[in-house]
């Protein structure tokens, strides 16, 4: 499949199922909200490293928020529920709760629940109030600045983590600047987050490594340094490779995004350096979701 002159390799991503919870953070402005999910959702590109997935999924207007705030709306995942139950007050106690003027809702309902206010409410030391607002459980914590405001738990989803596309171009500066226009459009799709720095990946890994106890390691057959050494999926042209990776609440939103990234790729064409994109996948052994590049663009 050649499309505006990039190769759509007949590949597939594969990916995993993990447990994900959406957040929804306001501040008295948007700069604020913005501080607070972006400090929460720091440091958590991988499960392998981070113990969990995070991101943010888009800016709310203030008529879209539960108190009439500007907010920003995150998403969060990790493999199973005990390991989500782990992390979800931690990093809202570390960096929500501490944020100026922030405070944080649930955002969404239904499955397994995860705590907010049930675990941050003795932060009060006995002074914080509970309150039933339209029939949910609102915490109102003492700070120092006024009050913090939160749900007092939020439900979950059974997601999609792992989805991914490799971007295969003629140079760096012109893979990466593929890569971003990609990002911009994939930013878009709700449902999904793209937990690397700035949404790329430039380390891609392979599973196992020939060092006992490392889980990944790079993965060699993209890497273009060592095309002479090692078998290698990259043609001559190709000079540099990034990825993409996307954790989404369903396999919908996974394939919508992926669908959208390429579909910006394609639109740069081969004249802009891109030619071809792949995925990666381990012989479809590591995750039962399949995201087969050639089906989505059909």
């Amino acid at each position: 499949m050649i499309l505006n002159g990039v190769e759509i390799r007949d590949s597939f991503a594969e990916a995993f199922p993990m447990v994900g919870t959406r957040l929804i953070i306001t501040a008295d402005t948007p700069k604020w909200a913005m501080i607070a999910a972006k400090t929460m959702t720091g440091f958590a590109t991988s499960v392998i490293g981070c113990g969990c997935e995070a991101g943010v999924e888009r800016e709310l207007a203030p008529e879209d928020t539960p108190d009439g705030r500007p907010g920003v709306a995150v998403l969060i995942f990790a493999m199973d529920i005990k390991g989500l139950k782990a992390v979800v007050p931690l990093r809202i106690g570390q960096c929500v709760l501490t944020s100026p003027t922030s405070a944080c809702y649930a955002g969404m309902e239904g499955g397994d629940v995860v705590s907010i206010g049930k675990a941050l409410r003795y932060f009060g030391d006995g002074w914080q109030i509970a309150k039933n607002v339209d029939g949910r459980r609102i915490w109102r914590v003492p700070v120092m600045e006024g009050e913090f405001v939160c749900d007092h738990e939020s439900g979950t989803v059974s997601g999609v983590g792992g989805g991914n596309i490799l971007i295969l171009g003629t140079s760096r500066a012109e893979t990466l600047a593929a890569a971003e226009v990609a990002v911009e459009a994939m930013e878009k799709v709700e449902g999904c987050i793209l937990p690397f720095p700035g949404g790329i990946v430039r380390s891609g890994s392979k599973v196992g490594s020939k060092y006992k106890g490392m889980f990944a390691s790079s993965n060699n057959a993209y890497c273009p340094t060592l095309r002479a050494q090692t078998e290698t999926k990259l043609p001559p042209e190709v000079a540099s490779v990034q990825e993409i990776v996307i954790d989404g609440v369903s396999f919908e939103a996974v394939s919508a995004c992926t669908k959208a990234g390429i579909e910006a790729l394609v639109a740069l064409g081969r004249d802009k350096g891109v030619v071809a994109i792949d995925a990666g996948n381990y012989g479809g052994n590591l995750g039962p979701y399949h995201f087969k590049l050639r089906e989505i663009m059909a």
